[in-house]
Parts: C-alpha cells; sequence; structure tokens
C-alpha cells in the first residue's frame, strides 16, 4: 500500500482497527498499545495523534487487582466485544473492520515444559482467518512480539496469510529504538560474527535479543538472508561451550557486550568486580 493507505488516511477517510489484547494493567503490552493508539504519543517535540480509529476491543482477561481494561475502554469511549469474532465483524457477521492487532502478551497463562508462556496469539490469528474466510476477504493483521510456540504453528500462520493475501506483520520496536551507545552497523561489513548478551526469562525476552541481533547482523555484506538454524543450550552448557578454544573471539565479544551493560550486578553503588569472561561465569 502507498503511505496514505498505510497510514489510514487514503481518500481522507480513516481506517478502524480492532484491538485484541489479553490483560490491559500498568505497563502490560496491551496498555501501552491500546493508549498510543486511543490518545497519541509524544514524537520528536510534538504529539502524534493517532491515525486509525480503534473500532473494537476485545480483552481476555481482567485481572482482579490492578486491572485498566474496563477504565481505559470507558475513557477513550470504545466499545468492547465478548469475542473476537464479534470484534472483528462489530457483530454483523461479516468482516466489518480494516486491520487487526493482536497484543498477546502478560497474563495468567499456563506454561510448557520449555518454559515458554502459552499465550494465545495463534489461537486468536486463526480465529481472525475464520472470519477473514468466511467474508471472503482479509484485511492486516500486525502480532506483537513472536508468532506462537512452535515452527509449525509459526509456518502456519505465515501460510495462511500467503493463502488469503492479507498482510501480516510482527515483531516488537527493539530493533527500531534509541540505543545506548547510539551505534548501528555499517551496510555490506564482512561480518562474521556478531553477540547481543540479554537477560531472561525465557521465550519473552528470547525473541527481543534474537531480533536485535537480527536487525544489526543483517546489514552485512549479502544483506537480509535470514536465520539458517537456531541451537539453544541453557546453563553449564552454555559457559561450556564458550570456553573451548574456537571460541575466544565470542568471549571477547561476550565481554565487550558486558561492559555496555546497565544491568549487571552491583554492590554499594559499583560492580561486584572486573568484568571479565571469568567473572561472568561466576
Amino acid at each position: 500500500m502507498g503511505g496514505a493507505d498505510a497510514l489510514g488516511q487514503a481518500g481522507g477517510m480513516r481506517k478502524r482497527i480492532a484491538f485484541l489484547g489479553t490483560e490491559v494493567r500498568t505497563h502490560s503490552h496491551s496498555q501501552h498499545f491500546l493508549d498510543r493508539l486511543a490518545l497519541g504519543y509524544g514524537w520528536r517535540g510534538g504529539w502524534q495523534e493517532p491515525r486509525t480509529d480503534i473500532a473494537s476491543v476485545y480483552i481476555d482477561q481482567f485481572p482482579e487487582n490492578g486491572d485498566l481494561g474496563h477504565d481505559r475502554v470507558k475513557r477513550y469511549g470504545l466499545k468492547l466485544y465478548p469475542s473476537i469474532e464479534e470484534a472483528l465483524t462489530l457483530g454483523t457477521g461479516k468482516l466489518a473492520v480494516d486491520g487487526v492487532v493482536i497484543i498477546a502478551e502478560h497474563g495468567k497463562y499456563p506454561r510448557n515444559e520449555k518454559g515458554q508462556t502459552l499465550y494465545p496469539r495463534y489461537e486468536w490469528f486463526k480465529e481472525c482467518v475464520k472470519v477473514f474466510e468466511k467474508s471472503g476477504r482479509g484485511v492486516p493483521v500486525f502480532n506483537d512480539k513472536h508468532l506462537s510456540t512452535t515452527w509449525a504453528r509459526c509456518k502456519e500462520m505465515v501460510d495462511d496469510a500467503k493463502r488469503l493475501k492479507f498482510p501480516f506483520f510482527a515483531g516488537s520496536s527493539l530493533p527500531v529504538t534509541r540505543r545506548m551507545p547510539s551505534i548501528d552497523m555499517p551496510h555490506n561489513v564482512p561480518l562474521k560474527e556478531s553477540v547481543c548478551v540479554a537477560y531472561g526469562g525465557v521465550d519473552s525476552y528470547d525473541i527481543h535479543a534474537l531480533e536485535t541481533a537480527q536487525c544489526m547482523s543483517e546489514r552485512r555484506r549479502g544483506g537480509e538472508v535470514g536465520i539458517r538454524q537456531v541451537h539453544a543450550m541453557r546453563g553449564p552448557n552454555v559457559w561450556k561451550r564458550l570456553a573451548e578454544d574456537r571460541h575466544v573471539d565470542t568471549r571477547r565479544l561476550v565481554v565487550s557486550a558486558l561492559t555496555r551493560s546497565h544491568n549487571l550486578p552491583v554492590e554499594g553503588g559499583y560492580y561486584t568486580g572486573k568484568i571479565t569472561f571469568d567473572w561472568a561465569r561466576k
């Protein structure tokens, strides 16, 4: 789509979106997105007004303590629907919005054996697909963070978007957010190895480390060629692998990354020791 279309202003008509969130509480992802989409946000010394209208809201959970969902719906004069289908159809039985925003992060959901929280991104996406198929058309879908918890589900979601020919975008703000220090990888640099050091927990923060490393590394010579393989290790196995002679450059990069961190352990206002590989391994 062109610039005006992408901004929801084609022909002077504002686009209307369905907002799907797991829970709205202070600093939850749904709170951040809903407030900005409804009220706007500060940007470059000015106020960025919303460029779309929120036609409908579906919220899955309302925590007993700290819920802001009902408050935000009332504050912004929004329409809350009891199901995803109704949020997309506005109760008409046919798709009645111009886009869908899926913010399935935070809330009380089960975890699997890997420690991944089973947020309903895949399930909600499939609910949208059902409405698209029934209506004979699709609309753009944004998915906050990664698609799902298994490769098969992620691939199915992408395949659905291709099959029904609707735009599908996923990720977070980290690849384009401000960096400290303000650095970037030069285009076409002959890069052989890069390291990103990040804190956890599993999955929810792993994706941030991955997308941050990828957005910088893919400026390397050869461009955006993607990821061939992901190999995950935990605990002592990580340090054992890094200690091998063949990973001397990796250890150097790990230490370099740690010296730039603002989240290292401190005692009495300063680091607990000189930042080295052995210090980190302890």
